[in-house]
């Protein structure tokens, strides 16, 4: 089975991971979204949770691969895409390999823990026993949005909760 694909099929499945990742911050937590797709049909999907759950793997490619194990009655995910809006960390790298994806696509890049070609890259290390197919970019400046949106909101929260506490400490010291 061939994993034939075009732009418009990549940039479909990498909108419903973007929805997805918009389903992660509502729930407060960092908007990734993970979709796994066959010959154009999802059978998996996912975002992020590790907050929420308590659980340093609740990354959305680790739930999304874990879902598709069960549908497919099957740990092997052989002749899949998974589609992700953030470039994978060596977690779930080591995870894409170790489950036989074909090929990965992710929208924004992670320079700092991406996996995948920007910090280091685990899908496509010598000793893997398994080379991933691997397209980046694809819908790149929205998946990019759409995260630093999140951290800067997130960032005028913690800025905001600072700014309370110390109004409050100020209270605290000079009652009126």
């Amino acid at each position: 089975m061939a994993l034939i694909t075009s732009i418009q099929t990549d940039e479909k499945w990498m909108q419903r991971a973007m929805e997805l990742a918009e389903q992660a911050e509502a729930k407060g937590e960092v908007p990734v979204g993970a979709v796994l797709v066959i010959d154009d049909k999802e059978i998996a999907s996912a975002y992020n949770l590790s907050i929420a759950a308590h659980d340093p793997c609740g990354h959305a490619e680790i739930r999304c691969l874990r879902e598709a194990g069960k549908a497919l009655e099957n740990y092997r995910l052989i002749d899949t895409t998974l589609y992700v809006t953030l470039e994978p960390c060596s977690m779930c790298a080591g995870a894409i390999i170790h489950a036989r994806v074909g090929r990965v696509v992710f929208g924004a890049k992670d320079e700092k823990t991406g996996a995948a070609g920007s910090a280091c890259n685990v899908l496509h290390h010598p000793s893997a026993n398994h080379i991933v197919d691997l397209s980046s970019g694809i819908l790149e400046q929205e998946c990019s949005h759409q995260l630093s949106q999140f951290f800067k909101k997130r960032r005028q929260e913690i800025k905001e909760l600072k700014r309370l506490k110390r109004e409050q400490a100020a209270e605290k010291i000079n009652p009126q």
